[in-house]
C-alpha cells in the first residue's frame, strides 16, 4: 500500500525515469502529473476537485502573466542581431585593434562575445557566428587549437548571464522577483566573469606565449583613426540598444515588456543601418531622428515637457517608421524578420507548453506534500546554508548534463525556491535571497551548454569547425574554461555582495516606532433642527 509520505519520492523518480524515455518534456511533464493526479485520487489522498486548481493556474499564472510576454520581444530581438551582420563587424575590427598583443584574438572574442550577449541573449547563433569568423583566423596566425575552441564556446555561454539574458527572465518569474533586480545582481558576475576570462588569456601569454601569439602588423588592414571609427560604428549603436532595453527598464521609465519592444524595434533598425543597400535618404533621416530625439531629452529634462518635445519626438518616431519600412523593402532584411518571426514562434510555444506542463506536475506534486516532504530533506543537510548551496549546485550541475535552462527553471525551480528563501534569507536579508539564488543558479547553468558530453555549444562549434580541428580538441579545450565558470559559481556563494552591491538597501524600519498624524479639521456642528422651508 502506497503512503502519503511514499508518494513524493515516487513521484520525483517516476518523472527523472519518464524523461529519460527521450519524449518531449512539456508532455512528459503533463502526463506524469496527471497520472499521480488520478492515482492519488484513487488512493484518497485528495478528490477530483482539487484538479481545478491547474486550470485555474494555467490560466491565472501562464496566460495571464504580463511579464512572460517579454520572452518573445528578446527572442526576436536576438534572432535579428545575431544574423544581420554585427558580429561579423565587431569581431573584424576588434581582431585588428586587439590582434597585436599577445592573446589578443583572444581579447577580441571575449569582448564582442560580452557585447553581443548584453544584445542578443542567445547562445547557438553567437557561437556559430564566432567561429565562422573567427576559428579560420585564429588557426592562421598559430593559436593553440584547444583554447581557440574553448574560448569560442565559453565566450559564447557568457550571453546566459548578461543583461537582457532570457534565463533571467525566467528566473525573476520563477522566483516572484522584479526582472529590474536580476538584472541588476547579474552584472556584477558577469563582469567578473569575463575578467577571470580575461585574465586566464593574460597568464596563459605570460607562461605559455605559443599558446597565443601576436599576430604581426603586416597583416593589419586598418590601423588608425579608419580602425578606431569601424571599432566605435559597432561598439556605439550597440550601447545605445542597449541603454534602450536596460537603462530605461532600470531607471522605471518601462516595464520588461516595454523594453523588449523597443529592443526588438532597435534590432530592426541596428540590422537596416548595417545593410549595404540601406539608402542615403534612410541615413539622413535616422541622423535627424537621434538629434531630434537627444534635443527632446535635454529639453524634458532641464525644461518642462511642451510642444517642442512633442514634435522632436514625432520626428524620431518618424524616423524609426521609415527605417523599419525600408527593412521590409530590402529582401534580405524582409527574409530575416521572417526567421526572426518564425524563430519567435516556436521558441515561445515551447515555453507556453513546458509552463502548462510543470504546472500539472507542480500542483499535484504539492497536493501529495511534496513540498513539505523537500524541505525536509534540503533543511536537513550537514553545513546549515553553505551545505544547502553546495548541494543545490552539485545537483544542478549534473542535472544541466540532460535538462535544458527552461526545463530547470520550470521544473526544479518552483519546488526549491520556497525553501531558498527561508534558508538564504538570515544571510542576505529576505529582499535579496532569491535574486542571490537566482543568479547564482544562472552562473551555474552556463556551464551545461559546455560540459562534455552533452554541451551544446560543443555541437555547435562541432558543426561549423573545420575538419582538421578534432572532436578531443574541442572536449578537452573547454575543460579550463567550465573551471573558470566553478570559480564564480564559488566566489558567488563566498561573496554575495558580488551580486546584492547594486540592490537597493532595505529599509530597517521599527513597525513599532511608525506613527500615522491626520491633521483636525474643524467642521461646523451638526443641525439637528426641523428642516428648513425654501
Amino acid at each position: 500500500m502506497i503512503t502519503l509520505e511514499m508518494m513524493p519520492p515516487i513521484m520525483f523518480g517516476g518523472l527523472v525515469l519518464a524523461m529519460l524515455i527521450g519524449f518531449p518534456v512539456a508532455f512528459t511533464l503533463a502526463a506524469v502529473g496527471l497520472s499521480f493526479g488520478f492515482l492519488s485520487i484513487h488512493l484518497g489522498f485528495f478528490d477530483l476537485n482539487f484538479l481545478q486548481a491547474i486550470p485555474g493556474r494555467v490560466f491565472g499564472s501562464v496566460l495571464s502573466n504580463e511579464l512572460l510576454l517579454a520572452i518573445p520581444f528578446f527572442t526576436f530581438m536576438g534572432t535579428i542581431l545575431e544574423r544581420c551582420g554585427l558580429a561579423e563587424d565587431m569581431l573584424d575590427s576588434m581582431g585588428q585593434l586587439f590582434g597585436p598583443i599577445r592573446g589578443g584574438l583572444g581579447y577580441s572574442v571575449i569582448i564582442v562575445g560580452f557585447i553581443l550577449g548584453a544584445i542578443t541573449g542567445t547562445v547557438a547563433a553567437q557561437v556559430i557566428a564566432m567561429a565562422l569568423i573567427s576559428m579560420p583566423v585564429m588557426i592562421r596566425y598559430g593559436y593553440n587549437m584547444r583554447y581557440i575552441t574553448g574560448v569560442l564556446a565559453a565566450s559564447g555561454t557568457i550571453t546566459q548571464l548578461v543583461p537582457p539574458s532570457l534565463v533571467l527572465i525566467v528566473l525573476a518569474d520563477q522566483l516572484g522577483k522584479s526582472v529590474g533586480d536580476m538584472y541588476l545582481g547579474a552584472w556584477g558576475p558577469s563582469v567578473f566573469q569575463v575578467a577571470l576570462f580575461a585574465g586566464y588569456t593574460f597568464l596563459l601569454g605570460l607562461f605559455k606565449p605559443d599558446h597565443v601569439p601576436p599576430v604581426p602588423k603586416t597583416a593589419l588592414t586598418l590601423t588608425g583613426w579608419p580602425l578606431w571609427r569601424k571599432c566605435l560604428l559597432g561598439i556605439i549603436p550597440s550601447a545605445v540598444l542597449i541603454f534602450v532595453v536596460l537603462g530605461t527598464m532600470m531607471l522605471g521609465l518601462a516595464t520588461p515588456t516595454e523594453a523588449g519592444a523597443m529592443g526588438a524595434i532597435g534590432a530592426i533598425v541596428l540590422a537596416a543601418m548595417h545593410h549595404k543597400e540601406f539608402s542615403n535618404t534612410g541615413h539622413n533621416i535616422l541622423i535627424a531622428g537621434f538629434i531630434a530625439l537627444g534635443i527632446a531629452t535635454i529639453i524634458g529634462i532641464f525644461l518642462s515637457e511642451g510642444l517642442m518635445v512633442k514634435l522632436c519626438l514625432a520626428v524620431a518616431y518618424f524616423a524609426v517608421v521609415w527605417v523599419c519600412l525600408e527593412a521590409v523593402r530590402i529582401p534580405d532584411l524582409r527574409n530575416l524578420i521572417k526567421q526572426g518571426y518564425e524563430t519567435t514562434m516556436r521558441i515561445t510555444t515551447m515555453v507556453v507548453f513546458i509552463l502548462i506542463g510543470s504546472t500539472c506536475f507542480s500542483v499535484v506534486f504539492l497536493g501529495v506534500s511534496g513540498g513539505v516532504w523537500l524541505e525536509h530533506l534540503l533543511t536537513s543537510l550537514p553545513g546549515g546554508v553553505w551545505g544547502f548551496l553546495i548541494f543545490i549546485n552539485i545537483f544542478i550541475f549534473f542535472v544541466a548534463f540532460f535538462l535544458d535552462f527552461f526545463e530547470i527553471a520550470f521544473i526544479i525551480l518552483p519546488m526549491i525556491a520556497p525553501i531558498a528563501q527561508k534558508i538564504l534569507a538570515p544571510v542576505v536579508g529576505p529582499d535579496a535571497a532569491l535574486i542571490w539564488f537566482g543568479v547564482m543558479l544562472c552562473v551555474n547553468m552556463q556551464t551545461s551548454f559546455l560540459h562534455p558530453p552533452f554541451g551544446f555549444a560543443l555541437f555547435y562549434l562541432r558543426g561549423v569547425a573545420p575538419k582538421e580541428v578534432k572532436s578531443s580538441d574541442i572536449y578537452w579545450g573547454a575543460m579550463p574554461w567550465i573551471g573558470l565558470q566553478a570559480i564564480m559559481v564559488v566566489l558567488v556563494i563566498a561573496f554575495p555582495i558580488t551580486v546584492t552591491v547594486l540592490l537597493d538597501k532595505p529599509l530597517n524600519v521599527d513597525l513599532n516606532k511608525v506613527r500615522i498624524e491626520v491633521p483636525q479639521i474643524d467642521l461646523p456642528p451638526l443641525d439637528f433642527g426641523p428642516p428648513r422651508k425654501q
